[in-house]
């Protein structure tokens, strides 16, 4: 089944200028991505996105220089989209002939353009050559003085769903603080404080997965109401974060040997997260 109502972004612009970091952006934002797509087979990929039954719905392609006959192939491709029906975005990027100077000379990389020549003159001549695409552009992003960050804010600012934090993919990790901290940890909650199962006999060889260690672990007052302030600490953070440019979060949470108490509140925090459509995946790291 052939649908057209995919969200298509097109980035291009000026060599330099950010495209690479824009097109890690829309990934992090659940794009199909594709970089240094030669625009003849722009169409070509559209279709095949437009092919996968609603599997790719969304999709943002960097077409730049690198793809050979860039300044005669675009223009024509754009075209022959339109007149296929399909829809598209355009996202062109530039910064002042200063900051692309200083960044090919970071990068110690030739301008594509004028790869024999002085850079200032292949940045204006490519300058000059995208005037017309420029004009044609739907979104202009100018990244003088952006850092990271903020060029990953004023992408989502344009282009991501407003309020949209299950954008965000949340991974939780239970362990047992005697093996150590997970080292990729973004928070860790100490749940050392609960009543421990582990004093219990029967309650001993099992783990935070079986219900009954759960019920006693969750059922006092005491987990009760640290449940309800930790999650609440969370909804309130996670749009934060988001805003910050972050689309992964490692919520870590420990209990003495790993097995039964952090076990057992990472899978109900796990529970809350996908209940609120969230990513979310959970690993117990020292359950064994």
């Amino acid at each position: 089944m052939l649908t057209k109502n995919l969200n298509l972004v097109i980035i291009t612009g000026l060599s330099g200028a950010g495209k690479t970091q824009a097109l890690q952006s829309f990934e992090d934002m659940g794009y199909f991505c594709v970089d240094n797509l030669p625009p003849s087979l722009l169409e070509k990929f559209v279709e095949l996105c437009a092919q996968s039954q609603g599997k790719i719905d969304r999709a943002a392609v960097v077409c730049d220089l690198r793809g050979g006959e860039f300044f005669a192939s675009l223009n024509q491709a754009l075209q022959d989209l339109l007149e296929s029906g399909f829809r598209y975005e355009i996202l062109f990027l530039e910064a002042s002939d200063e900051a692309l100077v200083n960044r090919y000379k970071e990068s110690r990389r030739r301008h594509p353009v004028s790869p024999q020549g002085n850079i200032l003159e292949g940045i204006r001549m490519e300058r000059e050559h995208l005037i017309e695409l420029r004009g044609k552009a739907h979104k202009i992003i100018d990244s003088t003085d952006l850092t990271s960050t903020q060029m990953k804010g004023k992408i989502r600012e344009l282009f991501g769903k407003e309020n949209d934090i299950t954008r965000m993919s949340v991974s939780i990790v239970s362990f047992g603080f005697k093996y150590g901290i997970p080292l990729d940890s973004d928070t860790i909650i100490d749940v050392r404080f609960l009543p421990n199962p582990y004093y219990i006999e029967e309650l001993r060889p099992l783990n935070g997965k079986d219900s009954i260690v759960s019920n006693y672990v969750l059922s006092n007052w005491i987990a009760s109401e640290f449940m309800e302030r930790f999650l609440n600490m969370m909804e309130f953070v996670l749009p934060h974060y988001l805003k910050e440019g972050k689309s992964h979060l490692v919520i870590a949470i420990g209990c003495t040997g790993g097995q039964h108490r952090s076990v057992a509140i990472a899978e109900k925090t796990a529970e809350f997260f996908r209940k609120k459509s969230f990513f979310c995946t959970v690993n117990h790291r020292d359950i064994d």
